[in-house]
């Protein structure tokens, strides 16, 4: 779930305000842990022992089993710093590192940064960075997530690695998620050796719970288009494989797996972040140009959080009408991912523990694109919404999605003809997933 708002309905004057969600996951947390960072041999100095201070964050705090959640895990101090005797300029270091997975599901997710620094005085501290990358959350329960080793690539002149492994690992946990179980769901997850490689490099890619005997293709991915850089393993009576992967295209940014003759979100895994880091020799003269294109969240707002519907007559009862406040969906991830927003209601309390049913809440809803967006919002079918819940709009799966949308509804609360006199109120949830 991207994002939560909530909507109290009131039948008449008596409006009430919605209560706050309750948290479904620990909130993030800044930790710190020891770290040994290995200067490059050129430097001519002993490894470097001191914390790094770190958190890690996720876009979606409510997560099922089966969701693929971004990770984000933020260095905020790193120990590392500049070991020579020469400024770097800006946006020469490439961090990639690991997020370790504890709790309920183990293993690593791979991350990766942008190469995006400011300027770095002559033997000063590193600043910090951010890597980005990807979790498939396969068990419910708990789940912790904790910074991992980490590696700086600096590319100025020449590439040098400076690698940062965390001593006595794993790292204190910055995050816990309470994953909801889920009905059918794809168990497929992978694993990569290591988070980057020059061209050429082989990564060890690891999966669990495909098919057992099936044919799976390993692949390198370049945002969403798939590489030339790929193999076919088998999975063993287990459902598991381990393949060495080269990977030579410099575009790569994630490898997949995945059965059958092309990829596919319900018998695949991944992508898990991986980048290769150009070392190739720039002709003299010439200064090399980076760039990235960094993506966002998954998140709504609403114009307000109280409709005031019309009243109804006692002994006649009939239609108590209204509009929801305007919701407004933005969604920056890029990828092949669409959204659905759906809502559910409770029952519209009144006075002397009066009520009216949550089924006889419906509505009719609206959405519109903005131009540009790469997707196309879908508005849910008119209906009663209840306890049980509806959707409210949507946008399907694409090579490419995105952008932003207004969703509105008009509702209706069907009021029995002798329904007690007085106001009613009940609370419409909305999830955005």
């Amino acid at each position: 779930m991207a994002a939560l708002g909530v909507t109290a309905l009131a039948v008449g004057a008596g409006g009430a305000l919605a209560p706050n969600a309750t948290a479904l996951a620990t909130a993030a947390q800044q930790v710190e842990f020891p770290t040994r960072c290995v200067p490059p041999p050129i430097a001519g100095i002993p490894p470097i022992e001191g914390p790094t201070t770190a958190d890690i964050t996720v876009d979606n705090m409510t997560p099922k089993v089966g969701d693929t959640v971004n990770v984000t895990y933020k260095v905020v101090k790193p120990a590392a710093s500049n070991p020579v005797d020469l400024a770097l300029p800006a946006d020469i270091m490439l961090p990639t590192g690991k997020v370790t997975v504890g709790g309920a599901q183990s293993g690593d997710a791979t991350v990766a940064g942008p190469r995006k620094n400011p300027p770095v005085d002559p033997k000063g501290t590193f600043p910090g960075f951010e890597m980005t990358g990807t979790l498939t959350l396969t068990a419910p329960g708990e789940v912790t997530l904790s910074p991992g080793d980490y590696n700086i690539n600096t590319n100025y002149i020449m590439s040098l690695d400076t690698p940062c492994t965390v001593l006595n690992p794993p790292a204190p946990a910055s995050l816990t998620l309470n994953v909801a179980p889920a009905g059918n769901t794809n168990p497929r997850s992978l694993q990569l050796g290591s988070a980057s490689g020059k061209p050429g490099d082989s990564v060890t890619v690891t999966g669990s719970k495909f098919t057992a005997g099936a044919e799976v293709t390993v692949a390198g991915r370049a945002g969403d288009t798939e590489t030339a850089d790929k193999k076919t393993v088998t999975a063993d009576a287990q459902g598991g494989f381990s393949a060495a992967l080269p990977v030579s295209d410099k575009a790569t940014t994630g490898i997949v797996a995945y059965e059958g003759s092309a990829w596919s979100t319900k018998k695949g895994a991944g992508p898990a972040a991986y980048v290769v880091i150009d070392d190739t020799p720039l002709p003299a003269g010439s200064q090399k140009l980076n760039s990235s294109v960094k993506a966002g969240t998954l998140s709504m707002t609403q114009a307000g959080d109280t409709v005031e519907m019309t009243p109804v007559d006692f002994g006649q009862g009939g239609f108590s009408r209204g509009s929801l406040q305007t919701v407004t969906v933005k969604d920056f991830r890029g990828g092949p991912a669409g959204w659905s927003l759906t809502g559910k209601v409770t029952d519209f309390t009144g006075p002397g523990g009066a009520k009216v049913d949550a089924s006889k809440l419906g509505w009719t809803p609206v959405c519109q694109t903005k131009a540009g967006s790469p997707s196309t919002c879908a508005a849910g079918s008119p209906g009663t919404v209840g306890s049980s819940g509806a959707t409210l709009a949507s946008t399907p799966n694409a090579a490419l999605t995105g952008g932003e949308f207004t969703v509105d509804a008009r509702v209706s609360l069907k009021v029995p003809e002798f329904t007690p006199p007085g106001a009613y109120s009940g609370v419409l949830t909305l999830t955005l997933t």
